[in-house]
């Protein structure tokens, strides 16, 4: 019996950010950078992999370390960190990982006979006289890649470029032969920055990082993260090479310019950077992106949304939602944990990131952990305050009567059940004081049909919300 597919798609415990994901017979493997459960900087841990059947994306393997970061020659002593990878089959059938790693501006590539087995250093991409990219005179700094290959060349894309240094041109395309690292094709900029995007269609969109290239019906969609950083664009060419027209946001991690539930500039979760990619999967197309936890930007979990991409190619911006790649709501009956939550907020409503060190402060709610980083364990929400909102999308409720929380910490009052953000209360959850896990529930209506779940609390101080229990 199948499981249902949850936001996030991996355990709780696990923070694989920039996810880039790929089909490989009858598995969809992600392939991201790795983040550390309380740590201090981005991509503190080794690559891994994670996969699942292409028709059950409910049920997730981990497949192990497929290439530590102390591997790279450059990186002999590990002190360096691994930035976001992306994964492409060469013309060998072998199957090529690219990265970057923190403090070198040249692309690192490691080659593997299998798409999870452990990955060995290949070598740095170079021009035909040896001279690596990144290196040579004229040419800006390498980051992220994302590379496609086809008919016996791969284009690698790459670039970082912070919203007002003119000194950084936007994304780049630099094209490999059939050996993976010497380049044919000198780089070329595809997707303009911030300082030249006047009169591109970029305007407000336009390029920071996390380049992503994916091949649609023929057409080249090049997906990345904008200098709003919080949210996935895409734009669209007849060519690898472009030009790239401008798309529009496929999605926003705190569901900005979303205005089907709420007002479209709203946020509703704790924005942060972004990156990821679409993926076709056993004939429906989504997008992989993340999400920010623990009140810092160094714990980002992987999130799945389903997708459309019409007629025309377009891709309408998609919400965050509990359900993810499930394809449809989930069951309005048993319980779930609390960390699937796709809405977060405090009662001064919610803010996208600050500066750095300044990211959260104590008002917020936030979704942690007690074990430490790689111990499985389920997540829950900390820190909820008067005001704060936990909410849940979507549920197929039917003839639901009691609904029951799972709670502890030194608060009183109440959850406030509620079926949209801003509407009145279905009912009440009397909750108690308690420094242990405890149940509390109520008699509670919720309405036949799909609906969202918000709870909110009402009282003085604060709570930890670890599951909620739909009951008949």
């Amino acid at each position: 019996m199948k499981k249902q597919a949850l936001n996030p798609y991996l355990p709780s415990w696990e923070y694989i950010p920039d996810g880039e994901p790929y089909v490989f017979g009858d598995r969809v493997y992600v392939y991201g950078s790795h983040d550390r459960f309380g740590g201090y900087a981005y991509c503190q841990n080794d690559y891994v992999c994670w996969s699942a059947p292409v028709n059950d994306l409910g049920d997730w393997r981990y497949e192990g370390v497929i290439y530590p970061r102390s591997e790279d020659p450059l990186n002999q002593d590990g002190d360096m960190l691994l930035f976001a990878p992306d994964v492409t089959v060469g013309p060998d059938g072998r199957y090529y990982l690219y990265y970057v790693l923190d403090r070198v501006s040249v692309v690192s590539v490691a080659v593997c006979d299998t798409p999870a087995g452990r990955y060995q250093f290949y070598g740095y991409v170079h021009y035909e006289d040896g001279t690596r990219l990144g290196e040579a005179e004229g040419d800006e700094p390498q980051f992220d890649p994302g590379v496609l290959t086809e008919e016996g060349r791969t284009c690698l894309y790459t670039g970082f470029c912070m919203p007002n240094d003119a000194e950084r041109h936007g994304s780049m395309v630099t094209v490999l032969g059939e050996d993976m690292l010497t380049i044919v094709r000198k780089p070329e900029f595809v997707v303009p920055s911030k300082p030249y995007g006047e009169g591109t269609g970029y305007e407000g969109h336009a390029f920071f990082e996390a380049s992503s290239i994916r091949k649609v019906r023929g057409r080249y969609y090049f997906i990345y993260s904008s200098v709003l950083s919080h949210e996935l664009c895409y734009a669209t060419a007849d060519s690898p090479f472009g030009p790239f027209r401008y798309g529009g946001t496929i999605v926003s991690n705190c569901d900005l310019f979303i205005d089907s539930y709420k007002p479209a500039e709203r946020p509703m979760f704790y924005g942060g950077n972004n990156h990821g990619s679409i993926i076709e999967i056993n004939g429906a197309w989504y997008i992989f992106y993340h999400r920010h936890t623990n009140g810092t930007n160094y714990s980002r979990q992987g999130c799945i949304e389903r997708i459309e991409i019409l007629e025309d190619g377009s891709i309408p911006q998609v919400q965050m939602t509990s359900c993810g790649a499930n394809g449809g709501p989930l069951k309005g009956e048993g319980e779930y944990p609390a960390y699937i939550a796709c809405i977060l907020y405090c009662g001064d409503a919610a803010t996208t990131v600050g500066a750095p060190g300044d990211w959260m402060d104590c008002r917020f709610p936030k979704i942690t952990q007690d074990q430490p980083d790689g111990v499985e364990g389920q997540g829950y929400i900390a820190n909820m305050r008067p005001g704060a909102v936990a909410g849940f999308k979507y549920f197929d409720c039917r003839g639901v009567k009691k609904v029951a929380v799972r709670t502890r910490g030194g608060a009183r009052g109440s959850f406030h059940v509620k079926t949209s953000w801003d509407g009145e209360p279905v009912g009440a959850i009397e909750l108690g004081r308690n420094n242990e896990w405890k149940t509390y529930e109520a008699d509670i209506a919720i309405p036949d049909g799909v609906q969202e779940l918000y709870f909110e609390f009402a009282g003085t101080g604060k709570l930890s919300f670890s599951s909620f229990e739909l009951r008949k």
